[in-house]
């Protein structure tokens, strides 16, 4: 059996109303005087009205270029170790995240981490997913150390696209099945894969029951605590899966499937958790599953999550591009291949996609 290394929580992490009020004593707390924030444009506009006025502490601003590219973390490295900042700080989305803790990582800066998107566990995870410039996946990669801290304010959160939101919530579902392909074939866990195994089942339980109150928590702007339970599910509980589990916790088929259609240039509009939930169905139907995607279909019409290519936004659905997503999802590295039900080729993928959207035509007879 492969060793597993545990990744387990960040630092520190606290989610109340006025958390960025305890920035600046966090970071004398950590001896950090001088800091980078790195931010993007829309997670700025979401922040600013919540982002303190700081005395003792001295900092600058970088607004990244919209991927976490290698030409990007290059930059902002170089930027970290030429001014000597301290520490960086990180606002935004999973992508201004996933930057920071690369960066960290290359320049071995501590980092803290603010969330402005409910809609991955990038705030929890020392992993950065790594694109071209172009937005096309190219790895993950996993880092020793994990953010120092983690400031969460909900009201920022709540104030978010629902869209986002809802695609938090597809990313973090597939964490179940990911995660439960992997571990279920194991008679003799270990105690971080039970971790992994029962923290992936309550991603799951909890996004079933909550997630229709949430999302409504969403778009009246309120929170409630439905919408709290979500944020840390999908933060928390949906970093634990990895952060414990480490190879058996982390993605299979599901994220196989969504880099796969990262290859279509009609799909960069999508969102990743919504491409991440069509992935779902896809993996589901390639484990012949079909009793599953019955039960799952009622959740996804109820929070607009894609049940099929059109549905993604995709028009005109080709057979080369079917074969497209099929042959990058079935690359000799990809995660598909974690899954324990046999040979998985590209026309085995091409064949699941296929059926689904047989499938999604019938139920919209």
């Amino acid at each position: 059996m492969k060793t597993i290394h545990v990744h387990g929580a960040p630092s520190e992490y606290i989610l109340q109303k006025g958390a960025l009020d305890l920035l600046e004593s966090k970071l004398i707390e950590r001896n950090h005087k001088k800091v980078l924030v790195v931010r993007g444009v829309k997670s700025w506009e979401a922040a600013k009205a919540y982002w303190p006025t700081m005395e003792q502490i001295e900092y600058d601003e970088y607004i990244y270029g919209g991927e976490c590219s290698f030409e990007e973390i290059e930059k902002v490295s170089k930027l970290v170790l030429s001014q000597e900042y301290e520490a960086i700080i990180g606002v935004g989305g999973g992508k201004v995240l996933d930057l920071v803790k690369a960066t960290g990582n290359e320049t071995h800066k501590p980092i803290i981490l603010i969330p402005t998107l409910a809609s991955n566990c990038a705030p929890w995870t020392p992993l950065s997913v790594l694109y071209d410039d172009a937005g096309s996946f190219i790895r993950y990669d996993i880092y020793p150390v994990s953010a120092s801290l983690v400031l969460i304010e909900p009201e920022i959160l709540v104030m978010a696209p629902v869209d986002l939101f809802v695609a938090g919530i597809g990313d973090t579902l597939a964490k179940w099945y990911e995660a439960d392909i992997q571990l279920r074939a194991i008679a003799n866990k270990t105690v971080p894969m039970m971790i992994a195994h029962y923290t992936a089942e309550q991603c799951k339980v909890i996004l079933v029951q909550s997630a229709v109150e949430a999302v409504r928590a969403v778009r009246n702007g309120e929170v409630n605590e439905e919408f709290i339970k979500v944020v840390e599910t999908i933060i928390m509980y949906s970093g634990m899966v990895g952060g414990f589990g480490d190879h058996f916790g982390r993605v299979t088929g599901a994220h196989a499937i969504h880099n796969g259609l990262t290859m279509l240039e009609e799909t960069h509009h999508a969102l990743h958790g919504s491409k991440v939930a069509y992935g779902i169905l896809v993996q589901l139907v390639l484990e012949n599953r079909w009793n599953e995607i019955q039960r799952l279909v009622p959740f996804y019409q109820q929070l607009g999550l894609p049940l099929s290519l059109s549905e993604l936004g995709i028009d005109g659905i080709t057979d080369e591009m079917v074969n497209e997503v099929a042959e990058k999802a079935t690359i000799p590295e990809e995660s598909i291949h974690l899954m324990s039900i046999g040979e998985i080729t590209s026309t085995r993928v091409r064949d699941a996609i296929l059926a689904l959207e047989k499938y999604y035509k019938e139920l919209k007879i």
